[in-house]
C-alpha cells in the first residue's frame, strides 16, 4: 500500500509562485494547496489536514508573523515561512512567533524542497518506543517516541527545531556545546547556520521548561562557548 502523498499548504498571493512551486512539489510526490490570503489560509488549516506550512509574510490582508500567531494557537503544524526582504529581525520575529524555518525570496526550488523535507522529518512520528526513548531530569521528561516534552506530565509548546534542539542538550547533559555544534547536529542539511537563530529557539525552550526563564537553571548560558544543559538542579523532584 502506497504511503499518503505530503499536503502543503501555501498561504501566497503570488499565483505565478505558488503555481510554478506546485508543479515543483508535485513532481516530488507532494501536493501543494494554495490560499491567496491570510483569512483563507487560517480557514482551510482549521477545516482540512495538512503536513506543512509555507506562510508568505507579505499577504495583502494580515501580515504572515500575525497569521503564524494566529496558527500556533490552535495548531502545531511545521511553518516554513517565505519573506522579500532580507532584514535579519523578520526571521528571528517569525521564530519567536512558533516557525520552523524561514527562507528569503527569491529562493531555489531544491532548497525549499530541502528545508521542508527537513521539518516534516523533525516532526515525523516514530514507531517504536525503546527504553531510551525517555529522557528524564526531575520534573523535565523528553519522550523522544512521542517527540515531546513533559513538566509534570504536561506538554511544553515547542517546535519541531526547538524539540529536536532541546533533545541533542539533553542527550549531551553536562557538556558544554557551541552554536555551531548544536546547528550541525539538528541541521543536517547544507544551509546556512545563524547564531542568532539558536539563541531565539534557545530563549523559547526556556520559556516551556524554566521555572523563571529569566534565571534559567536547566538550560545554561556559558559566556563565549555555548550552552549546557544542566543535569541537576535543586528544584528537580525526585520520582
Amino acid at each position: 500500500m502506497n504511503s499518503p502523498q505530503t499536503h502543503i499548504l501555501m498561504v501566497e498571493d503570488d499565483e505565478t509562485l505558488s503555481s510554478m512551486l506546485g508543479e515543483y512539489l508535485s513532481a516530488m510526490d507532494m501536493r501543494l494547496s494554495r490560499a491567496a490570503t491570510a483569512e483563507a489560509g487560517l480557514r482551510a488549516l482549521k477545516r482540512d489536514r495538512f503536513d506543512a506550512l509555507i506562510l508568505d509574510v507579505m499577504l495583502p490582508d494580515l501580515d504572515g508573523f500575525e497569521v503564524c500567531r494566529r496558527v500556533r494557537r490552535f495548531s502545531d503544524i511545521p511553518i516554513l515561512m517565505l519573506t522579500a526582504r532580507g532584514d535579519e529581525m523578520d526571521r528571528i520575529v517569525g521564530l519567536e512567533l512558533g516557525a520552523d524555518d524561514y527562507l528569503p525570496k527569491p529562493f531555489n526550488p531544491r532548497e525549499l524542497l530541502a528545508r521542508l523535507r527537513a521539518i516534516l522529518r523533525r516532526r515525523a512520528p516514530h514507531r517504536s518506543e525503546l527504553p531510551g526513548d525517555r529522557l528524564r531530569f526531575g520534573r523535565l521528561q523528553i519522550d523522544k517516541a512521542e517527540r515531546v516534552a513533559r513538566i509534570d506530565g504536561k506538554s511544553c509548546s515547542l517546535t519541531g527545531h526547538q524539540f529536536d534542539l532541546l533533545l541533542v542538550l539533553a542527550q549531551h547533559a553536562g557538556r558544554v556545546m557551541s552554536r555551531e555544534e548544536l546547528m550541525n547536529r539538528v541541521r543536517r542539511e547544507s544551509m546556512e547556520a545563524f547564531d542568532r537563530s539558536i539563541d531565539v529557539h534557545i530563549s523559547r525552550i526556556r520559556a516551556a521548561i524554566e521555572a523563571d526563564p529569566k534565571h534559567p537553571r536547566r538550560v545554561i548560558t556559558v559566556r563565549g562557548s555555548g550552552y549546557m544543559f544542566a543535569r541537576h538542579h535543586d528544584e528537580d523532584v525526585v520520582s
